[in-house]
């Protein structure tokens, strides 16, 4: 039986996207290199996406808040693809960039990964789902 995706989640300076591809005002279309479905304008959420204010939740963690953000949200995925996506996204960014992932239970077996590599992380549960925002320490 597939999982509950759960609520939407709507932040305005988080976006799923390409890590090729990280400019102009529309993301591109298609999935991207996690396997991810991409497409929605910049600035335009339509009511389906319309859920938790993500920024917020975010800023109930340690990460810094002025820092870019880069949404994962593998809350739809079986193990062990929400840890590997986890870790090859991260591996992907600039030491700057925030990963904030949303899933559907704490990513338990993530956190001594995460340990192992020097970042710094926190679990916030918010409307159901378990947000973890992942930073470089």
């Amino acid at each position: 039986m597939p999982l509950s995706p759960g609520p939407p989640v709507d932040d305005p300076g988080s976006r799923p996207v390409d890590p090729d591809s990280r400019s102009g005002d529309t993301e591109p279309t298609g999935a991207n290199v996690f396997g991810e479905t991409v497409g929605e304008p910049a600035g335009e959420r339509t009511s389906m996406s319309m859920g938790i204010d993500l920024g917020a939740v975010v800023e109930r963690t340690a990460a810094p808040v002025d820092a870019p953000r880069e949404r994962l949200d593998v809350r739809e995925l079986g193990p062990p693809k929400p840890l590997a996506n986890t870790l090859e996204r991260l591996a992907a960014l600039d030491d700057e960039t925030v990963l904030v992932q949303l899933n559907d239970r704490a990513p338990q077996h993530l956190y001594p990964k995460l340990d192992d590599r020097g970042y710094e992380y926190a679990t916030v549960e918010a409307d159901g789902v378990t947000v973890t925002a992942i930073w470089t320490a």
